[in-house]
């Protein structure tokens, strides 16, 4: 990758993003993500070279500008969250790929997010509870957020939030997921079994352990 159109083609390949030139000077070309409007790729033509600066966590963002030279710290932002990625050509694709996409769902990163992907996580044949969600999802004091984002799931295919119960195993009222019995019967045609409206913690829970889940003895 040496030019600003691959750049800005790789950034606008991700879900909710449009291109933008905010300072009136064709040189910056950002890409933002829609709704919050949080930029994730900047692209500019500086020392020859055209530049990306991208957002990196700090867990990664040393290890990125020790591997390679052409990697520094972010050039005109907060270097202590951002990388300037210089397309000299000594940088495999690959990793600069790779880059962007981390600072893509670094600015994307949001509490229902995390909600959803916990939700994911929960096995067929298994049930979580709100404040188990949470825990998984990073705060587990954020229980009444978790009932908030799964009654908006814009995936029920992918997101089984049926799977979610209260902390007595009660399943959720019949609006949640459109009708009188529809949780029930989708957690039934897991193999979970529900009697008087609730199931089993002890046989059909998950267990929580420094944001881990197991399943219980």
């Amino acid at each position: 990758m040496r030019t600003r159109e691959e750049a800005l083609a790789y950034g606008l390949s991700f879900a909710g993003t449009y291109q933008e030139s905010p300072f009136h000077d064709p040189n910056w070309q950002l890409v933002r993500v829609k709704g919050s409007k949080k930029a994730f790729l900047w692209t500019y033509e500086r020392n020859g070279y055209m530049n990306l600066n991208v957002k990196a966590d700090p867990e990664w963002r040393d290890f990125w500008r020790s591997a390679y030279a052409s990697v520094t710290a972010g050039w005109h932002q907060n270097k202590e969250h951002w990388n300037t990625i210089i397309l000299d050509g000594t940088i495999p694709d690959a990793d600069i790929k790779r880059m962007i996409a981390e600072s893509y769902d670094l600015v994307t990163d949001s509490p229902a997010k995390r909600i959803y992907e916990a939700v994911k996580k929960i096995p067929k044949g298994r049930v979580a509870s709100y404040s188990q969600i949470a825990e998984l999802a990073g705060d587990r004091k954020m229980a009444r957020a978790v009932g908030n984002a799964l009654h908006k799931n814009p995936d029920p295919a992918s997101i089984p939030c049926y799977r979610v119960v209260n902390a007595r195993g009660e399943l959720a009222g019949a609006f949640a997921f459109g009708g009188e019995g529809v949780q029930a019967d989708l957690l039934k045609a897991d193999g979970i079994e529900v009697i008087n409206g609730k199931v089993d913690l002890k046989k059909y829970g998950i267990k929580v352990t420094d944001g881990c889940f197991s399943y219980p003895d």
